[in-house]
């Protein structure tokens, strides 16, 4: 009984350090997937002059977050005039990036464009065209 009562005890205090451990290391690859991505899309504005419409057109459209969902991409050369009405914004509601957004909706799936919003607070968004890239939270 008492070896059942310390194994329990050593769970208890294990289970929520390992949730941590294992939300921190998904949070560091959605930044290192997004820093990648930039590149490509770098890379394909370099080489086409102008922003890739879609990620599938840098054939990563079938990227996905480490919450099994697909990396949200918006360039606002494709969406035209008025762009700034559906950018992502700081607390200012100033938009985070001049060309795109590129981000993750983190572990809720939620986002909202403004990133003092409740459902953007675990996003991992690129801004200041992408001098940050990290968790809504922190920006």
């Amino acid at each position: 009984m008492i070896v059942v009562a310390i194994i329990g005890t050593l769970a208890t205090i294990a289970v929520p350090s390992f949730i941590r451990v294992l939300y921190h290391a998904q949070i560091v690859r959605a930044i290192k997937d997004i820093q990648a991505l930039e590149t490509d899309i770098d890379v394909f504005e370099f080489e086409n002059f102008r922003p890739p419409v879609d990620l599938a057109e840098i054939n990563r459209a079938d990227k996905m977050d480490p919450w099994n969902r697909p990396y949200v991409y918006y360039s606002f050369a494709a969406a035209g005039p008025g762009w700034k009405g559906a950018a992502r914004k700081d607390h200012n509601l100033v938009p985070l990036n001049t060309s795109y957004d590129l981000y993750s909706m983190g572990l809720d799936g939620k986002s909202a464009s403004p990133l003092t919003a409740k459902a953007s607070q675990d996003d991992i968004v690129r801004a200041n065209d992408g001098g940050y890239v990290g968790l809504g939270s922190d920006y």
